[in-house]
């Protein structure tokens, strides 16, 4: 018989981990998936908040076209008015200019 040559067994070398250790990454996995999950609804709440302000500023500027609109229309009137009173004005003017022209006439 041929003599024969014992080869050793490769054992794996990946440490083993023990149950604590086991225990330890579960109870940290929990505490980043409850974690993940709190900024999530934050994230979501923070959409929600958003969205709220973007309507509330769509409405602003709606107001504010509004506005602006009702004080062009404003600023039209208020210069016709204008228009008229100085127009009115000028008429009185003439007529108490003729008016003293005709005191002064007839007092001399």
């Amino acid at each position: 018989m041929a003599p024969s040559i014992a080869i050793p067994s490769v054992k794996d070398h990946r440490p083993t981990k023990t149950a604590a250790e086991e225990e330890v990454l579960r109870r940290r996995n929990e505490e980043l998936e409850r974690e993940l999950k709190r900024s999530l609804e934050r994230e979501e709440k923070m959409k929600m908040e958003l969205q709220k302000t973007w309507e509330r500023l769509r409405v602003a500027e709606e107001a504010e076209e509004h506005l602006c609109s009702q004080l062009g229309e404003l600023e039209a009137e208020a210069m016709d008015q204008a228009y008229a009173y100085r127009e009115r004005l000028m008429t009185l003017m003439e007529q108490l200019s003729a008016a003293q022209k005709l005191i002064q006439s007839g007092s001399f």
